[in-house]
């Protein structure tokens, strides 16, 4: 069979110029075979999990069909509407829209909590061409009659099984009820259980399923590892973790908000430079920390599991699981944050004691034996490796970056002092550097937030 490319699908040449602007030649599975039905007015069923490329696969369609469109939006509406269980997720979504858009006089607007309501209600007067949304702000503004939804044509509810672990279902089907009934429509999750499978039956008429990865597997190139090792002595040993060669730019889950601050305060006391994101961070806060973690100005972000799903950042060599998720699905959506885009990477999980039964429920839904009987108290799977910072091939370097470091307050680099305003002086470097002198980590520690007293 020949292979395909975008340009054998009929988009529009505004849309095929912006891909080959940014990189993108070949479609990925759930790209091929998900934009061709949807591009003849198909709705979709996918099946997939993060990193496989679905926003192109819903986006591009949706694009092509919005420049095909006489005249303007009119106002409180809007043509095309993508649902998203987090903001980090929405944002993300929003400026993928917008790069595959290139040139092409489309509006965009993001409808999320944590951002300006005045903002929002303003952009959507004047009508507006695509609303990326999360689901509780989107039902304020429709209470608020700032929005009106029966005359968006396109739909598309993405991560739905996770917007059934928020307990968003029931708004889903609220927004769903007040749409055009002639709708296109899409659905996309990477698990299908019963209320998924209820919710696209009353969404989607008569739709194309596409699947291209079975449920709740891991990605092959990624070695797993599993240490067991006492609560207690976690911090030490991932504080080692994280400034060993190879670890570039690592991911570190905690279960809790409370605890992905502790975490995040620990490093900084032991001298590794890390942001922490959750819940419970103003947008802003949680852009910020996302943004420096992209960019390469710090190696180390701690989450929850709101960046479990969906967020892509290059270059993810290491995730770390601080604590086993409650959810055992997540574990898979965790470490899939690492491996991406054909590059191999590492999962590390610290497993205590008292979380060995949310481990073999882990073990269970991956159909991996991430312990062996003998109890070895360390594992790995995918690659013969026992070196928790294995060199990767061909992963790229951060910005600023070749390890994570020990945090040098003000310490200037290639001549340019790093951070500015909002930066810090948060950097990589040589982890073979000298530990930070006590007092200016002492004057670090005084100017960090206080994030346990937030939390508490």
């Amino acid at each position: 069979m020949t292979e395909r490319n975008f340009a054998s699908f009929g988009l529009a040449q505004p849309l095929l110029d912006a891909l080959a602007r940014t990189g993108f030649t070949t479609p990925t599975p759930i790209q091929a075979q998900a934009i061709a039905p949807q591009m003849e007015g198909r709705d979709i069923l996918g099946v997939a999990q993060t990193g496989t490329g679905k926003t192109a696969a819903f986006g591009l369609p949706i694009l092509h069909h919005i420049l095909d469109m006489p005249g303007r939006p009119a106002p409180k509406t809007c043509r095309a509407l993508i649902l998203a269980p987090t903001r980090e997720l929405a944002v993300q979504i929003e400026q993928s829209f917008r790069s595959f858009a290139g040139g092409a006089r489309l509006t965009t607007l993001l409808i999320l909590g944590g951002m300006s309501r005045n903002n929002q209600i303003r952009m959507m007067g004047r009508g507006v061409d695509v609303v990326v949304a999360t689901p509780g702000r989107l039902i304020d503004l429709m209470d608020d009659k700032a929005i009106r939804l029966e005359d968006t044509r396109f739909v598309v509810l993405d991560e739905a099984d996770r917007m059934l672990d928020m307990g968003f279902i029931n708004p889903v089907r609220r927004i769903v009820a007040t749409l055009h009934p002639r709708r296109q429509s899409a659905l996309f999750s990477a698990t299908m259980p019963p209320e998924v499978r209820e919710l696209a039956e009353s969404l989607l008429r008569d739709p194309v399923r596409v699947e291209v990865t079975p449920q709740a597997t891991t990605v092959e190139r990624i070695a797993q590892r599993v240490e067991l090792i006492e609560g207690g002595a976690k911090r030490a040993r991932l504080a080692a973790l994280l400034v060993e060669p190879g670890v570039e730019r690592a991911i570190v889950f905690a279960r809790t908000k409370r605890g992905a601050d502790r975490v995040a305060e620990n490093l900084d006391k032991d001298g590794v430079a890390a942001e922490v994101i959750h819940g419970n961070k103003a947008q802003n806060a949680r852009q910020r920390a996302l943004g420096l973690f992209r960019t390469g100005h710090v190696g180390v972000l701690v989450a929850t599991d709101i960046v479990a799903r969906g967020i892509d950042v290059p270059g993810v060599t290491h995730v770390i699981n601080y604590d086993l998720p409650d959810e055992a699905e997540s574990y898979v959506h965790r470490i899939g944050r690492t491996g991406r885009n054909g590059l191999e990477g590492i999962a590390i999980t610290l497993c205590a004691p008292d979380e060995i039964k949310k481990l073999r429920a882990v073990e269970k839904i991956t159909r991996t034996a991430l312990l062996d009987p003998t109890g070895d108290p360390t594992t790995v799977r995918g690659r013969p490796s026992n070196q928790a910072g294995a060199p990767r091939a061909h992963a790229p370097k951060p910005a600023h970056a070749g390890k994570l470091a020990p945090k040098h307050g003000g310490q200037k680099h290639g001549g340019q002092k790093h951070g500015g305003a909002g930066h810090g002086s948060q950097h990589g470097a040589n982890p073979a550097a000298k530990p930070t002198d006590p007092a200016r980590a002492e004057r670090a520690r005084n100017r960090r937030p206080r994030r346990a007293q937030r939390a508490a």
